[in-house]
């Protein structure tokens, strides 16, 4: 156990007092103080680790299943000796602008708060200090650390949806360039975005509901005056929401002008063709009439013939030409 666990310890009135040995004790002693809990963070146990925490906290199995398994979607469950919280913190990596979603899950009972971590964007080291330089919150229990886990995550996305929309200037400008760029390249960095984009909004959508519930009354284990700070949490992941999903319809929209550009380019492409093949037709026409040997071609004989022909390709020629330059096909 000790390999992954992260940290434990208890709370005594907001305030850390020690790092328990055995946390069965731990659980007991927290739940016989007053204005006491027990905060042990776990970092991808397996079903053999996790036993002895199942055991000692009574946590459902149905939740313990979905915390070893991972792979879930945010959601609230209520059980009878506990609240079960998944969470799908984001991350960004600036190298190759790529967003990835790890998952964290919240256990969270009588005097005790269960956290496990799977992946490395969801460190809990800074939360967990944040919450104990400010007793004055901690003392609230559980719920406050289920709060500032919360927060951070949801502050997080905002972070990142900033990112997003950085590098969603820069494709449109890409995009929008008088040369146009790549456009291969250009359309798999459309589609990849679109990627990022659906997997952030997989991790925050979802989460609406919880937050929803725990901004609500009567959650079980959620201190009851809780309700304003979840409220504004939930405040918070709407406009994450909102902003990723007008990231969403700006990509939607800069691939279908992407798309007409290409088109456009496509259709003066194709005029420039047809032009050149108009004007290059001319001179094959007029020279394979005079290349079909006939003897009784009375132009033939005439001295200025061979110059006149070839005057009359090339005035035929420049005639085109400048047809299609004023049409502007060429």
């Amino acid at each position: 156990m000790p390999a992954v666990i992260v940290d434990c310890a208890i709370y005594r009135d907001g305030r850390r007092t020690e790092r328990p040995e055995d946390f069965s004790d731990a659980l007991a002693e927290a739940r016989g103080a007053p204005d006491a809990f027990l905060w042990i963070g776990l970092h991808e146990p397996t079903e053999t680790e996790f036993d002895l925490v199942r055991h000692e906290f009574a946590l459902h199995p149905l939740a313990v299943e979905d915390a070893l398994r991972a792979h879930q979607r945010p959601k609230l469950e209520v059980y009878d000796d506990s609240l079960f919280v998944v969470l799908k913190p984001v991350v960004y990596e600036p190298a190759g602008d790529t967003v990835s979603a790890d998952e964290l899950m919240v256990f969270i009972g009588d005097s005790f708060v269960v956290t496990v971590r799977h992946g490395e964007g969801a460190p809990l080291a800074a939360v967990r200090r944040r919450l104990e330089a400010e007793p004055q919150v901690l003392k609230h229990g559980p719920t406050a650390v289920l709060y500032a886990v919360s927060d951070a995550i949801v502050d997080h996305y905002l972070d990142v949806t900033g990112e997003l929309q950085v590098d969603l200037e820069e494709l449109e400008a890409e995009v929008f360039a008088p040369s146009g760029g790549d456009s291969k390249n250009t359309a798999a960095r459309i589609y990849t975005f679109k990627r990022q984009v659906l997997e952030f909004r997989r991790a925050a959508g979802p989460l609406t509901g919880p937050m929803a519930r725990l901004s609500a009354a009567g959650v079980p284990f959620v201190h009851e005056h809780a309700q304003p700070f979840f409220r504004d949490v939930a405040d918070h992941l709407t406009r994450a929401n909102e902003q990723v999903e007008g990231l969403d319809r700006l990509l939607s929209d800069i691939l279908s002008a992407h798309l007409a550009q290409m088109g456009v380019r496509q259709n003066d492409d194709m005029r420039k063709i047809s032009a050149w093949a108009a004007m290059a037709a001319v001179p094959t026409m007029v020279a394979g009439i005079y290349g079909m040997n006939f003897d009784h071609m009375p132009e033939l004989h005439w001295t200025w013939t061979y110059p006149a022909v070839v005057a009359l390709m090339v005035f035929a020629v420049y005639g085109l030409y400048r047809l299609f330059k004023r049409r502007g096909w060429l």
